[in-house]
């Protein structure tokens, strides 16, 4: 068989044609954010174009609450890092400031994968309450409308002991 530039404008005509596709069409170039039903504090999913450009950060863990205290990363305790909600505000301000020396926005992250280790004083339950709680202070804000996709998972355990919560974060554009 011989393929033309005429076969492959049939298919893809074709294909466009197919129902969803179309708008996949239109939205060429953008990142396409498809909203749970009814919405929701979290994306069903993202689609990237062809052509934007992907970062992927690694996990991220909290900063000490007081850095300026010197202890031996052997002595570190959760009270150092603070509860899920304010290792969870300090993962985002890292994660902040990490895509902006990539040139990225949070607006620009597209799907999360939130590690969260039960928190002792909870009997070792996750506190995804304070996980959320800090989650919208970053996501769905006059600053940053947008959402994303994103998976929490418990652990049993992080890094070290004294942490609760890792983020990993994907951002496009």
């Amino acid at each position: 068989m011989k393929i033309t530039t005429g076969t492959i404008a049939a298919v893809i005509a074709c294909v466009l044609a197919m129902p969803g596709m179309a708008s996949a069409a239109t939205t060429k170039g953008a990142v396409v954010r498809h909203a749970n039903t009814p919405p929701g504090l979290i994306l069903q999913g993202v689609t990237v174009p062809a052509g934007a450009t992907t970062l992927y950060l690694s996990g991220q863990l909290a900063a000490q609450v007081d850095p300026s205290r010197k202890i031996a990363p052997a002595d570190l305790t959760i009270a150092d890092f603070g509860d899920t909600k304010t290792q969870t505000i300090s993962v985002f301000t890292k994660i902040k400031t990490i895509l902006a020396a990539q040139g990225y926005a949070m607006s620009d992250i597209i799907k999360l994968t939130v590690f969260v280790a039960g928190d002792p004083k909870l009997g070792g339950k996750m506190d995804f309450a304070g996980m959320n709680d800090a989650f919208k202070m970053f996501f769905g804000t006059a600053d940053n409308p947008n959402t994303v996709a994103r998976s929490t998972v418990q652990v049993a355990a992080l890094a070290g002991p004294a942490f609760l919560v890792e983020i990993e974060a994907t951002a496009a554009k």
